[in-house]
């Protein structure tokens, strides 16, 4: 039987640990007001709340009390709750109703406006890669304005523009997730169902939602531990396929081998972050995955690819681009279309060397591949891991812990010798059938 709380010992309460020695969420009954609970958060953070079940169906629900009320308080609210549920009502639910009451409230409960309170008052205090936790949630930093957030076309705030909150089920988020997974990127679901769930989490500490659509849902996909480089072969069959594929992509996805930078990075690229005087791209802080403004310098391989880029109007300055108003999309269809090409160019180089065309296949991949093919390569031309890390813009691995918060050096002259490295090697190879012997360069970091 649960004993009865007094002032004191709900003082004294702490959250239970889990055997890692995390502190995880607690609820301590009341044995003085049965029904009522003592919720505590990891952070100590203490509420209440009263469980019962709905006449109406017998379904369990919980009803969170309003701030974080004193034991005397918190049972008298209790008690008017527990009346009118023996009357018949349902106070969770009234107090829902209660938030759609005015038109200011049916805003702020968005689900676009609270995944960007979310972001702002959550993700970016604590986690590095918070811009990534946005893309998942539909969200992306605005580029004319640093700081700001603008909703991501195709993604999840725009499919959800209409929905508040507190009306997401569970069947919703299934179905989103089954739809990323039939698309073929099952990791991608699993890192969705993590930001949602986090998200829920946060609106269940600050009573935006009484419970989580997310609770006992499980990663859709398997978590597969990438390791995929391309090799030379399919190195030269990516190049024939993006010189096949033409503008937006075809440059686009050369730029990411070029460059070793994540996909959303080249993609948002504008003028204004390139220097081709000084043959330098600028990635602002607003937009970089770990919030850490990084200079990549461009090998000359490099501003040949943005030299021959087609010159579109627009405001923003997107280099890739359809209409000069956002950067491109179709993420995925391109890939479709790379792969096809890049198959093609397999097959034709077998049938001139008297091989049989219908026995070469192509190994699965992603662009995401790329950024850890650059990564790979450099190493074999004798780069060294530190300078491969700050290419990459790293802030962990090397540049870790008390090494980053000391080591200040900023690598411009070694990241530059590498990439041109990079860029000489991808260029004689392009055009090359034969496998390339790599001679470490030796110097380069």
């Amino acid at each position: 039987m649960a004993k009865r709380l007094t002032a004191r010992s709900v003082e004294m309460a702490k959250p239970r640990t889990n055997s890692a020695g995390q502190a995880v969420r607690t609820e301590i009954p009341d044995g003085g007001c049965p029904g009522l609970y003592l919720v505590i958060q990891p952070s100590g953070r203490k509420s209440w709340a009263v469980r019962y079940r709905r006449a109406s169906d017998g379904k369990p629900r919980k009803f969170t009390l309003a701030g974080s009320p004193s034991l005397a308080i918190a049972h008298k609210l209790a008690r008017e709750a527990l009346d009118t549920i023996a009357e018949g009502g349902d106070p969770a639910a009234e107090k829902v109703a209660r938030r759609r009451s005015t038109p200011e409230d049916e805003k702020r409960d968005g689900f676009g406006d609270v995944a960007v309170d979310f972001i702002n008052r959550y993700a970016r205090r604590k986690n590095r890669s918070w811009a990534g936790t946005a893309w998942l949630l539909g969200l992306k930093p605005d580029p004319e304005n640093e700081g700001e957030l603008i909703i991501r076309p195709g993604g999840l705030v725009e499919k959800w523009s209409n929905r508040r909150i507190q009306d997401i089920t569970r069947r919703d988020i299934l179905e989103l997730l089954d739809g990323i997974v039939d698309q073929g990127n099952g990791t991608q679901a699993n890192r969705t169902l993590s930001a949602l769930r986090k998200m829920f989490n946060w609106c269940l500490e600050r009573d935006i939602v009484t419970a989580s659509p997310c609770a006992a849902v499980k990663p859709p996909a398997p978590e597969v531990s990438r390791d995929r480089v391309l090799n030379d072969d399919e190195l030269r069959w990516l190049w024939r396929a993006c010189e096949a594929y033409g503008f937006p992509f075809g440059p686009l996805v050369k730029l990411l081998l070029l460059t070793g930078q994540r996909r959303q990075e080249v993609g948002a690229m504008v003028s204004g972050e390139v220097d081709r005087d000084a043959r330098l791209w600028t990635i602002p802080a607003a937009r970089a995955k770990n919030g850490i403004a990084h200079d990549v310098p461009l090998s000359a391989q490099a501003i040949e690819v943005l030299d021959a880029l087609p010159k579109i109007a627009g405001d923003a300055g997107y280099l890739f681009t359809t209409n000069g108003r956002a950067a491109v999309s179709g993420w995925s269809k391109a890939k479709e279309r790379i792969d096809a090409e890049m198959l093609r160019a397999a097959r034709e180089e077998a049938l001139e060397r008297g091989d049989d065309p219908e026995g070469v296949d192509l190994p699965a991949w992603t662009f995401h591949d790329l950024r850890r093919t650059t990564a790979s390569g450099m190493a074999r031309l004798g780069i060294n891991l530190p300078v491969i890390e700050k290419v990459l813009n790293h802030v962990s691995g090397s540049f870790g812990g008390i090494v980053g918060v000391y080591q200040r050096h900023s690598f411009a002259d070694e990241k530059r010798r590498a990439l041109d490295a990079w860029g000489g090697f991808v260029s004689r190879h392009s055009s090359s059938e034969e496998g390339l012997n790599i001679t470490p360069l030796r110097g380069i970091g």
